[in-house]
């Protein structure tokens, strides 16, 4: 009998997703359902079924996932996760691969975050302080003998957070401190070093790793510009980026497990993002799924059927050892633009499919109509490489976005590319004098 997976979200996380649960595994085949806001082309291919609905709404994607009969679900964005969708499929006898509302705080709540690895004395913890009244946090600011990373203790979609001394200055933070409408931030010590993200599947205490993989968050080229999403991505053949040691990546995992061990019951995908700084990795915080972008590295590399992770989380067994193939990724975005600030939405986006060629095509935020695909206010598709190394991995990723399209949309073209790359080893050679 086929599994029933009903897919929340309509993102290019989710369409990874997607792609990942095609086919099954030889234990079992899959019947996939998906609903989100938009409607992903890329998603509606793969599924018997696709339903429009407010993922947010946790009755909806409940009486969606009855509908159907779904035996499994898996909860791609934040949203869902923080509105309580996990907790409703719970009551309802649904499996969701997934945490709860309340295990989501690792990452909806990023004061919760900070208090929580505190308490429970998680390493790589920097030094923070949290605050509802926003005149005493801009005396923090005044009184902080350095700089400080302006955190929304709520959501932003990866946009939200400042750091002074890098994108604004001591005046301009506290300025959009007291412009802003946020009821509660975290200030934290600015990390400086390297970025990593390290995902874990995660069920019954039992946790599972994945390549590290280096986002861009910045919108434009040479790392200048505001935060975004995530503009693009990489992995090298190895577990480790180019830049890193096996015991920098191991020291990642620790506090992984150790986050895991101190939230009792965790389920789902915690992904752990990682400053290697000159004292080894801290964290800039935890998210409470899959990356997106690096859902498009990580799964196309996973040689382990999704699939049995899913089954085996769900009737309490051990979970597989997963098996990645030793190729390197790298993901590029083509985006609106104007995105993030003032993104032009209504776009008709013209993706020549077969054009593609070697590299994997995966639609985002996109809304399909009758007469075509359209842009939204957030990334629209990506393209993603695979091969033995980086570069040459960047290349196919490179060479189908000049053919499969991106006219009116925006590209960050240097991500993967092997100066870029250099940089970040030269960045941590110099910092740690190795």
């Amino acid at each position: 009998m086929a599994e029933h997976v009903l897919l929340i979200g309509g993102g290019g996380r989710e369409h990874a997703i997607a792609r990942a649960l095609e086919g099954g595994s030889d234990g079992g085949e899959v019947d996939l359902y998906a609903c989100a806001g938009n409607r992903n082309p890329g998603i509606a291919r793969l599924a018997t079924e696709f339903e429009t609905l407010e993922t947010t709404n946790p009755k909806a994607v409940r009486e969606y996932a009855e509908d159907v009969g779904a035996t499994l679900a898996v909860v791609g964005p934040e949203a869902p996760l923080e509105a309580g969708v996990v907790d409703e499929l719970e009551d309802a006898g649904i499996y969701a691969f997934g945490p709860t509302a309340e295990d989501a705080r690792i990452e909806t709540d990023k004061a919760f975050q900070r208090r929580f690895m505190a308490e429970h004395d998680v390493p790589g913890c920097p030094d923070f302080e949290t605050f509802d009244d926003m005149d005493a946090a801009c005396d923090y600011i005044d009184e902080y003998d350095g700089d400080l990373a302006i955190k929304p203790a709520g959501l932003t979609g990866g946009k939200g957070v400042k750091v002074i001394g890098d994108q604004v200055t001591a005046e301009e933070g506290k300025e959009y401190i007291r412009d802003s409408d946020y009821d509660r931030i975290v200030l934290e010590e600015r990390l400086v070093g390297e970025e990593f993200t390290v995902q874990a599947f995660v069920a019954d205490g039992e946790v599972r790793t994945a390549p590290a993989v280096q986002d861009h968050k910045r919108a434009y080229e040479g790392d200048e510009g505001p935060n975004t999403g995530g503009m693009g991505s990489y992995s090298d053949a190895t577990f480790e980026l180019p830049f890193m040691t096996e015991d920098d990546y191991d020291e990642a995992v620790s506090i992984i497990e150790a986050t895991v061990d101190a939230l009792e019951g965790y389920r789902g995908i915690l992904y752990g993002q990682f400053m290697l700084t000159s004292e080894g990795p801290k964290v800039i915080e935890f998210n409470a799924r899959f990356g997106d972008p690096e859902a498009m590295n990580t799964l196309p590399v996973l040689e382990t059927p999704f699939l049995d992770v899913l089954t085996a989380a769900r009737d309490g067994d051990e979970l597989p050892e997963l098996e990645f193939a030793s190729q390197a990724t790298v993901c590029k975005y083509a985006v609106p633009e104007g995105y993030p600030t003032d993104p032009e939405a209504g776009t008709k986006v013209k993706v020549d499919e077969e054009s593609a060629g070697d590299a994997l095509l995966y639609y985002a935020s996109v809304d399909e109509r009758d007469d075509g695909i359209y842009t939204t206010t957030s990334r629209a598709f990506a393209l993603v490489g695979v091969a033995d190394t980086i570069t040459a991995a960047e290349e196919i990723a490179e060479d189908a976005l000049a053919v499969a399209g991106e006219e009116g949309l925006h590209v960050r073209h240097d991500i993967g590319k092997p100066e870029l790359v250099q940089q970040r080893i030269d960045h941590v050679e110099e910092l740690q004098d190795r």
